[in-house]
């Protein structure tokens, strides 16, 4: 019988969530919903030291941000909770006891100071990367080399230990990347990893292979980062007598800074002129313990459909030439053996562009309640004719990349003009286009036809009657009705505005601006 697939997200609760780790949420859920599976949210907090207050609820709250849904997980519960590490504690203990009965693991009593004088040591030597292995165990004091009485009565008297992983001198590890192939590493070239720290509590290596394999985890996609740890965690399936159902890899590549020059990291956030985090997150100086806020995409005016999109495609392309996908395209085109092995770089002006193209998209109503909020937080009112509203965002939001932009284009319609574009007044304004454009004022009030075409019959009418052609007039039009020399549809403008407020607008401009039509 085919297992049911099931994925997890398993972040550590240290700071804030990076967008690197919100992809790899991403494509665990764009696979586990492609394949009819279940998407799992795992805390691992077993690095007390690393805990950051608040963070746990921030990962939770950016991916619902996000629209990527937990099926199981701390909030959700589930048939394997508890989905956090730290209340997990007592479950692990007896497989690290297994491993040392089975002869996989043992216990190791060297003190700071000895692992010290053991890697010196080795520094002298020239050991290019010093580490506890299948070599220099042997002069280190652990079960295996010390007597066993001596080992009991260490255990006995509460001396303090770890227990690591005995890993074989001479063996070749295997095991295929869904997204790299076969991938072969040599025994020699791991350490013995601790698998239970001084405290008690398991260390990342055990906890997770323990947690994964109880939960029924049948994919581990994650960071390239965890690509060394894999051949590891291979020998911890084989050794706890689980290779049968171990899950299968695939580990994403990594995301680098837009130049190129290296991995997008945490502290890059705001020092490159864009966020690394999806919300905004309110933390401390680790030196200092001062107050730091660092941005997010969220508060930064994107959109969770444009973020979301962006982010599958670094590293990910579904063999086409389409760019735009919702959710659920995402999930039916998702392929975890179209995700590339080469670093995806990233490029700000395209999630950008992405945010552009999902704002313009929108229903105009929907335009229109962001345009409206924003106005209300500059004080000004919004209490307009059904559907005006509607049709100012309809008319800026060409020029909008993100919503608060709606309100900055909008202004023009809640302002009349302070002052008037120097360079194009000095072309375009003259006597006879002043008083072409004070007959069109004249002639607005009794306006029939106040749409857009008519607005535009009306004025071609006008400035025809007093012998010109309409391009001499329309920038200095513009400029007069709205203070710039670019903007939207000038018709439209002066159709949203309606007769009376346009005309008014011309006639305080001519006013204003008499002194340039001598």
């Amino acid at each position: 019988m085919e297992r049911e697939v099931r994925v997890r997200f398993a972040p550590s609760p240290t700071g804030p969530l990076h967008i690197g780790g919100v992809r790899t949420a991403l494509y665990n859920y764009l696979l586990a919903r492609k394949l009819g599976g279940k998407m799992l949210l795992r805390i691992e907090d077993t690095d007390q030291n690393r805990f950051v207050p608040g963070a746990e609820q921030y990962i939770m709250d950016s991916l619902r941000w996000c629209g990527i849904e937990i099926d199981e997980g701390v909030e959700q519960g589930g048939p394997h909770a508890p989905y956090r590490q730290s209340e997990r504690k007592p479950m692990y203990r007896q497989y690290a006891d297994q491993l040392i009965r089975d002869g996989y693991a043992y216990y190791a009593f060297d003190t700071p100071e000895e692992l010290d004088a053991m890697r010196a040591r080795l520094t002298a030597a020239k050991v290019a990367s010093p580490q506890y292995n299948s070599i220099t165990r042997a002069q280190m004091r652990n079960s295996l080399t010390l007597p066993e009485e001596e080992v009991k009565q260490l255990l006995e008297s509460g001396a303090p230990y770890v227990i690591r992983l005995k890993v074989p001198r001479k063996e070749e590890i295997r095991f295929n990347d869904l997204i790299r192939g076969w991938v072969v590493v040599h025994s020699s070239s791991i350490d013995d990893k601790v698998l239970m720290k001084s405290d008690g509590m398991p260390t990342y290596h055990l906890a997770n292979i323990v947690d994964d394999h109880l939960m029924e985890i049948t994919h581990v996609i994650r960071g390239e980062e965890w690509l060394p740890s894999a051949p590891l965690h291979v020998l911890l399936y084989r050794y706890l007598g689980w290779e049968s159902t171990m899950p299968q890899f695939a580990h994403l590549p990594l995301l680098l800074k837009p130049d190129g020059t290296g991995k997008l990291s945490k502290r890059d956030g705001d020092k490159l002129g864009f966020p690394v985090f999806p919300l905004e997150f309110h933390g401390k100086d680790a030196e200092t313990g001062e107050p730091t806020v660092s941005s997010g995409y969220r508060e930064s005016g994107y959109l969770p459909e444009a973020f979301v999109n962006f982010l599958a495609f670094l590293g990910w392309n579904p063999g086409t030439t389409q760019e735009i996908f919702s959710m659920q395209e995402l999930i039916d085109a998702f392929s975890i053996e179209r995700v590339s092995k080469s670093p995806a770089r990233f490029d700000q002006n395209k999630v950008r562009w992405y945010n552009e193209q999902y704002l313009r998209a929108k229903p105009d109503s929907e335009l229109a309640q962001y345009l409206r909020d924003a106005l209300q937080q500059q004080g000004i009112s919004t209490d307009l004719p059904a559907g005006q509203l509607e049709q100012i965002a309809g008319l800026v939001k060409e020029r909008a990349t993100f919503p608060a932009d709606l309100a900055r284009e909008a202004q023009l319609f809640f302002h009349r003009p302070a002052s008037y574009d120097e360079q194009i007044i000095s072309k375009k304004w003259n006597a006879q286009v002043a008083t072409a454009l004070t007959a069109f004022a004249e002639a607005l009030p009794a306006a029939q036809d106040t749409t857009p075409d008519g607005i535009k019959a009306l004025l071609t009418q006008v400035v025809e009657g007093q012998g010109m052609k309409l391009g001499q007039v329309l920038q200095a039009l513009r400029v007069a009705v709205t203070g710039a020399g670019a903007g939207p549809d000038l018709m439209h403008i002066m159709s949203i505005l309606g007769p009376q407020e346009t005309a008014e607008r011309l006639r305080a401009a001519v006013a204003a601006l008499a002194a340039h039509a001598g």
